[in-house]
């Protein structure tokens, strides 16, 4: 994706408070474009979020969704 400034993004779910924080430690994490900005968080890809950060976002924002869907989902996806 890509925010208002086309600069390439990620959007990825988090904790809220976690979400919050990321935000609060980081310019280029910004409130999720066009998402719920409680849960959903954009990250400026060439930006300075080091790398550790956004892996862990990935791998929280991979949990929370598929915890999200319906079992029969999530045995389609994980097998």
């Amino acid at each position: 994706g890509g925010g208002k400034d086309k600069k390439a993004i990620i959007t990825l779910k988090c904790e809220p408070l976690f979400g919050q924080h990321l935000r609060e430690e980081y310019k280029d994490i910004v409130a999720g474009y066009y998402m719920n900005k409680q849960h959903w968080n954009s990250v400026y890809l060439d930006g300075e979020v080091p790398d550790d950060i956004l892996k862990q976002m990935i791998d929280m924002s991979y949990e929370l969704v598929l915890n999200s869907l319906s079992k029969k989902m999530q045995k389609d996806i994980i097998g």
